[in-house]
């Protein structure tokens, strides 16, 4: 079985009829592993074909979309191992030697 047949099959098995550039699908994830993280590539690929979906692209709007994620995957900074910035946690100051015995609290 090749590419072609899989996408044909699995096509069937979604209930789905289109046409799939699978280069252009390819380019992106690889260069979405290469430039961003290899967990990036299938997820990069489902969102454009949610997006591409969701927008009733033709196969040229497909390709434009897919052109823009591959100007950001491009030009993705951040190392792949790098932390995200909205999950690191910030340091909690050490305060156990304070007394808060006369703090107010509000409930």
């Amino acid at each position: 079985m090749n590419l072609h047949d899989w996408i044909d099959e699995l096509s069937d098995v979604l209930d789905v009829e289109t046409e799939v550039d699978e280069g252009l699908i390819l380019d992106l994830a690889r260069t979405a592993a290469q430039d961003v993280q290899k967990t990036a590539a299938p997820i990069t690929a489902y969102l454009l074909g949610y997006a591409a979906g969701a927008g009733g692209a033709d196969p040229e709007a497909v390709e434009k979309l897919a052109a823009r994620a591959q100007l950001l995957a491009e030009s993705w900074d951040r190392p792949a191992d790098a932390p995200d910035p909205d999950d690191v946690d910030d340091e909690v100051p050490d305060d156990s030697s304070v007394d808060h015995s006369s703090d107010l609290y509000e409930d």
